[in-house]
């Protein structure tokens, strides 16, 4: 009997893995907690990687691969880092890869949702809040869910995000903590006439900018030039400007330490969060101000940074983790997502070879920990660092960095060198 594989989550690590299984013939489902996929939609734009889209290539059927391709934005991905004043420091050039699989994508988080559930109607079930698991007499594993049924599965996949109930059952000793930072976001919508009210820069791809201290922005294009839908894919029918989907858009981040924000941030609405944010910019360029000042107040949030902190090894078993639910880090890099999809793809491939050669499971997941733990611990490091250093407070610090990235833009290869 072909092994039954039972992932909790239906985020974008465990549907691209649902997806990748089921490709390969194998028996899965996965328990989501949402009731409808219409539950929880996030709607911002998410960087993809070469990392996450290889993943993405090699787990969607054709058909999806290419509705993802269809469905992505057009704008550039050279990154730049410039100052409060939109004077350049450095500009991180970008060259499109020949394969879209090894490129980078823009892409609507509500829009990659819908491409991961495609065809996913007999394998996901909503409505299914994951409580606990006990191993049962036969190897196998019991899961027990909020609605009183349970489901017995050889192999499970923690998909569930960065509060995973499984991680605190499995691995108790594996924390997530506040790191002090929080994040207020929005929407500028871009549009020929706004396009214009907007250094080009802005536009042109994303953007780290360094004040002198204490804060950071963060900008990045979603630009859907003329809006393609493929088979209802690329069109969302909720209504409001932060679930539009459709429509092209600068993604802006602001961040700072707790302290810097009013005490009561975490009660404000949009429309006094995108305030709160104007007055502690009101000193940069008028064009960053703009681009807050601009926003609509109903794509505006508050999103608190967390992050894991990285453990040892501990033993392989028949249940395993991917993304969030083992290493969740902070958004400064970008790469949650991609390393989620990464995630996804490793275990898919020991899996299926386990499962179709006669292999053994718990061997094959060891195989893909070890990998996980090294690339993902290295990612939530790496990202707790880039998060420190977007809110750093040293003058001092923040002057000779943007020092060095003046060096760096004037000596090319340097610069490859650097940033290779």
């Amino acid at each position: 009997m072909t092994p039954h594989i039972a992932i909790i989550g239906g985020g974008i690590g465990g549907l691209c893995l649902a997806q990748g299984l089921r490709k390969a013939g194998l028996d899965v489902t996965v328990h989501e907690r949402d009731r409808t996929p219409a539950d929880r939609l996030q709607g911002y734009r998410v960087h993809i990687d070469p990392h996450g889209a290889r993943a993405l290539h090699d787990c969607l059927p054709a058909h999806l691969w290419e509705a993802f391709l269809r469905t992505t934005g057009q704008g550039g991905q050279d990154f730049g880092f410039l100052t409060e004043r939109l004077n350049l420091l450095t500009l991180l050039e970008t060259p499109k890869a020949g394969d879209p699989a090894d490129d980078h994508h823009s892409v609507s988080r509500i829009t990659l949702r819908q491409v991961l559930l495609s065809g996913l109607d007999d394998v996901v079930r909503f409505g299914k809040t994951y409580e606990r698991y006990e191993r049962l007499p036969d190897g196998r594993t019991r899961l027990f869910f909020a609605d009183g049924t349970s489901e017995d599965a050889d192999i499970v996949v923690a998909a569930d995000g960065g509060n995973s109930r499984v991680r605190e059952q499995h691995l108790p000793h594996a924390k997530r903590v506040d790191t002090g930072i929080i994040t207020v976001a929005g929407k500028f919508p871009l549009t020929d006439a706004t396009r214009k009210r907007l250094a080009p820069r802005l536009a042109d791809g994303p953007n780290t900018i360094i004040p002198p201290r204490g804060m950071g922005l963060f900008t990045a294009p979603h630009d859907l030039g003329e809006p393609v839908t493929y088979g209802g894919i690329g069109v969302t029918e909720d209504e409001g400007a932060l679930m539009d989907n459709t429509s092209s858009y600068v993604l802006w981040a602001f961040g700072a330490t707790t302290g810097r924000f009013p005490p009561e941030i975490s009660e404000m609405s949009g429309g006094q969060l995108k305030d709160t944010v104007a007055r502690m910019i009101r000193s940069w360029h008028p064009d960053l101000r703009r681009l807050v000042d601009m926003t609509d107040a109903d794509t505006v949030t508050l999103l608190p940074i967390r992050t894991s902190i990285p453990i040892g090894p501990w033993p392989a078993s028949t249940i395993t983790f991917i993304g969030d639910a083992i290493h969740s880090m902070t958004p400064m890099r970008g790469i949650g997502a991609n390393t989620a999809l990464r995630d996804a793809r490793l275990l898919c491939v020991e899996l299926t070879h386990a499962l179709t050669d006669g292999g053994d499971p718990v061997a094959a997941i060891a195989r893909y920990e070890s990998h996980m733990r090294e690339y993902g611990f290295a990612a939530v490091r790496g990202s707790l660092r880039s998060a420190e250093q977007f809110i750093g407070d040293s003058r001092v610090a923040r002057t000779g960095f943007k020092t060095f990235l003046r060096l760096v833009q004037r000596f090319p290869s340097l610069k490859a060198k650097v940033f290779a």
